[in-house]
């Protein structure tokens, strides 16, 4: 069994989301990939944060759709600040067994060593690693600091890096879409179209319940 998990505030969902999330399910051969919503992020700005209910079930919305992905309350249910190294150890207490890989944009990978417990997260997880505009993929040992840098080598015949815990970090280069969650609120709440951009299901949430206005 191989699980994926994006992680995100999801404030909204939108199709860069789900289509990075589609591209590493083929490339990778996943079963399930989660798509987890934050209740509180630790290292952003909540202030244009909606509550964790709506964007959980926009989440819903933009899945339902598709058998291999599911939207997951586990981070909205524990409450507090959302951190991955808990939520990780939770996901192998429920699933025993299961390869779990991480999909994270290099923007957030590239500052993992701010993460909490962060050398703990490569004991228990993959890391597919997505290039983003204006974050550039770094190579590991300018990432992570040199002890735990060289427990990293390149296995050519995978395309990853492998490590001493048996799990590995690999740069995926999926669909560019230049989208991101800050313009979409902000063009919603200048009136302007969303169409296209996200889910015509979560851009009938949007408009029912009023949000980013």
């Amino acid at each position: 069994m191989r699980i994926a998990i994006m992680g995100g505030t999801f404030n909204p969902i939108h199709i860069g989301h789900l289509r990075i999330a589609e591209e590493v399910r083929e490339a990778f051969k996943i079963d399930k990939v989660l798509l987890i919503p934050t209740y509180q992020p630790p290292h952003k700005d909540n202030g244009s944060l909606i509550s964790a209910q709506h964007r959980l079930e926009m989440v819903r919305i933009a899945v339902r759709d598709n058998p291999f992905f599911e939207a997951s309350d586990i981070e909205i249910k524990r409450g507090g600040r959302s951190y991955s190294v808990v939520t990780l150890r939770t996901l192998h207490e429920m699933h025993p067994g299961t390869e779990i890989s991480f999909i994270v944009g290099t923007d957030s990978f590239n500052d993992i060593t701010t993460w909490c417990e962060y050398e703990e997260l490569f004991k228990v997880t993959n890391f597919i690693v997505i290039p983003r505009q204006g974050y550039p993929v770094k190579k590991i040992g300018e990432v992570l600091p040199v002890e735990l840098a060289r427990k990293f080598w390149y296995d050519a015949e995978r395309g990853v890096y492998a490590n001493n815990y048996g799990t590995f970090v690999t740069y995926m280069e999926t669909t560019l879409f230049g989208i991101s969650a800050s313009k979409i609120r902000a063009t919603i709440k200048e009136g302007g179209s969303v169409r296209y951009i996200l889910p015509k299901g979560v851009e009938d949430y949007i408009i029912k319940n009023s949000l980013y206005r």
